[in-house]
């Protein structure tokens, strides 16, 4: 059976967006455009420390309509920029300080939904890499002794050891860094809000934002609202806005997700402890066992589209749902059979440096966080925390950490930026298939690098 759903299998049991036009306070306090992770974290902590506060969280469609409605479900500590590369900028305590808030910020996330009673079905199990063939398994190695060396927690798992964890075909060994908590993200991002609104902050969903700027908000309609401070969450959305088409490129995520698997299917493939699950290969890809005992299962693929271009139509390609149903089949022998009931994809934001960044311009009282390259889950909440901080005034061991006014230059201009994502994309699967045919690690890897910022 192939899929059938065509909306995010999170958004399966998620509330019903309300009806009417939307009404808009005529002033806030802060004005937080977005109403993903990073707007919704930003808003709970400006909340939680000061319910005085009046804070506006304006979203163009429903809470958790972008990324953070159709993501993988990683709460994970991973950062997309090597610690190696953080450390030669701002020095080894600095690029050790970003890890260590970073696994801090797993827990933190368990402990929200824990204290406001989400039921994001968060289980902090980990994370399993598997090394799919010889060259993986020297990636793996590498990476396993990176973290050691960083003190992130990655130990190295032989092939016995990994089958504790997961059974992946053919695999030789792998991964494994407890830092990552599976959720399922739309339940976060709608029990987030509510927790927003308990604190008394206001959510305008339907409510797109055009154009935003020192001390007021536009919307597509023409209203304006005035605000003290100004928050711009949009991620890949950002895209959209005026004079910032060059500062994140959207490149797209899709995923699929199986129908229910049953106990002795279960036996077959492990994830006991609801850890995640991917591999070393070049290509991107990410499991987890969902609630409801399906695999939600994703991966890269898709184009970039020219210009930045964001449509509905860009979230689903057959070609990559075909793609990431015999992965996973070749992944777990065991699935030959199953049937898949949904499929969706989204864009994700990519600053040009692959950097993540938060800052906060206290002379114009602006403030902004984004650029998570599909590891947001988690730091997403780090920045909000961070936000909440900078509107704040306050100077603390958040606001001092290496991502914060890191600035990352501009994409280069059409066609250069469809030319070299896509090249990207192309070049990550031509690796995987020169490992598989020379079983060792692929001489396109360093042009991947080169393209990637890594």
């Amino acid at each position: 059976m192939v899929s059938t759903g065509t909306l995010p299998l999170w958004w399966d049991d998620a509330p019903e967006p309300s009806g009417g036009i939307p009404d808009l306070p005529p002033r806030t306090d802060v004005a937080i455009v977005g109403g993903g992770f990073t707007g919704l974290w930003t808003a709970y902590y400006l909340l939680r420390e000061d319910p005085s506060r009046s804070v506006t969280v304006l979203e163009a469609e429903h809470v958790g309509f972008g990324a953070s409605g159709r993501n993988g479900g990683w709460v994970s500590a991973l950062y997309p920029v090597a610690a190696d590369t953080i450390a030669a900028e701002h020095g080894r305590t600095a690029a050790l300080d970003l890890l260590s808030a970073l696994r801090d910020t797993v827990v933190e996330v368990g402990a929200v939904c824990e204290a406001e009673g989400i039921d994001a079905g968060f289980v902090q199990g980990g994370t399993v890499l598997a090394a799919r063939g010889p060259a993986q398994l020297a990636r793996a190695k590498e990476y396993a002794a990176h973290g050691s060396a960083w003190g992130d927690g990655t130990t190295w798992l032989d092939a016995d050891e990994l089958a504790t964890h997961v059974v992946v075909d053919g695999a030789l060994g792998g991964t494994f860094n407890p830092h990552c908590a599976r959720v399922q993200p739309r339940r976060l991002a709608d029990g987030l809000a509510e927790a927003v609104r308990r604190l008394g902050g206001t959510i305008v969903e339907r409510a797109r934002v055009d154009d935003l700027a020192p001390g007021r908000v536009r919307l597509a309609d023409g209203r304006r609202m005035e605000a003290d401070h100004v928050v711009r969450a949009t991620e890949a959305y950002t895209a959209r806005l005026p004079g910032l088409r060059r500062r994140i490129t959207p490149v797209y995520s899709l995923m699929v997700a199986t129908e229910p698997l049953s106990p002795a299917q279960w036996d077959t493939i492990g994830l006991r402890g609801r850890e995640v699950f991917a591999d070393h290969g070049h290509v991107v890809i990410y499991g987890q066992r969902t609630v409801d005992d399906r695999i939600a299962f994703g991966g890269r693929g898709a184009p970039y589209h020219w210009g930045s271009s964001i449509e509905a139509g860009f979230d689903h390609d057959e070609r990559v749902f075909a793609q990431l149903r015999t992965t996973l089949r070749q992944v777990f022998p065991t699935l030959g059979g199953v049937g898949f009931t949904h499929a969706w994809g989204g864009p994700l934001g990519i600053a040009r440096d692959w950097h993540p960044a938060v800052g906060y311009d206290a002379a114009a009282r602006v403030g902004w966080a984004g650029g998570y390259v599909g590891d947001g889950v988690a730091a997403t909440n780090l920045a909000g925390r961070t936000l909440a901080d900078l509107v704040s005034g306050r100077h603390t061991v958040l606001t001092r950490l290496p991502w914060v006014r890191h600035h990352s230059p501009a994409w280069e201009p059409e066609p250069l930026r469809w030319l070299g994502v896509n090249a990207g994309l192309r070049v990550a699967g031509l690796a995987d298939r020169e490992e598989r045919l020379t079983r060792r690690p692929a001489r396109l890897g360093r042009l991947l690098d080169a393209l990637t910022g890594g």
